[in-house]
């Protein structure tokens, strides 16, 4: 069955972006960076293409994001658009938009989840944010924290507040980066 996983760069106190939603304190050179390619689906397809980076689909094929997560990209070299190679699907109440391969809903996030994880497929990739997440936290199989070795004081957090279950995570990996970055994968504890 397919897995949903959370993939997402998250600051030392736990926030995956500042509290005007910038993410620009995440160190964005470093030795850390040659482990995107570890999970090249979840590169924006124009930087892929631009690094000549190939994006197979096979970790990924499908990618979730809130609204303000997608609105991030819209200025950007992806327009619309952003991850063009796999099938986006936005979650937005009362906003819409048109372009390659996304579905924009207003569908409960997690019914969304569980029909996708019964089709036949790659890993669904939960890109973002906070609310989005918090929404799906029930239903994450796996994360894959990105922790940079900075300080927000505030912002969105990795999970927003809400009426979820506790629940355990067991380390699968850890790769640790001397520019300080530390990626860790977790996988849910059933």
């Amino acid at each position: 069955m397919r897995e949903l996983v959370y993939y997402v760069a998250v600051s030392l106190d736990g926030y995956i972006a500042g509290p005007d939603g910038q993410f620009d304190a995440f160190l964005m050179e470093g030795d850390h960076m040659g482990d995107l390619v570890r999970y090249a689906d979840a590169l924006p397809t124009a930087a892929a293409e631009h690094l000549g980076v190939a994006q197979p689909g096979t970790r990924f094929d499908t990618v979730l994001m809130g609204w303000n997560t997608y609105a991030v990209g819209l200025d950007g070299p992806g327009g619309t658009s952003p991850y063009r190679h796999l099938r986006q699907i936005v979650f937005s109440g009362s906003r819409r938009a048109q372009a390659e391969n996304l579905v924009v809903t207003d569908a409960d996030p997690v019914d969304v989840v569980r029909e996708l994880k019964q089709e036949p497929g790659a890993d669904i990739w939960l890109c973002g944010g906070g609310r989005l997440a918090g929404q799906l936290v029930d239903e994450v199989d796996r994360l894959v924290i990105k922790r940079h070795p900075v300080l927000f004081g505030a912002g969105i957090p990795l999970f927003a507040a809400g009426a979820y279950q506790p629940g355990t995570f067991d380390v699968v990996d850890i790769r640790t980066f001397d520019s300080g970055v530390a990626v860790v994968e977790y996988a849910r504890r059933r």
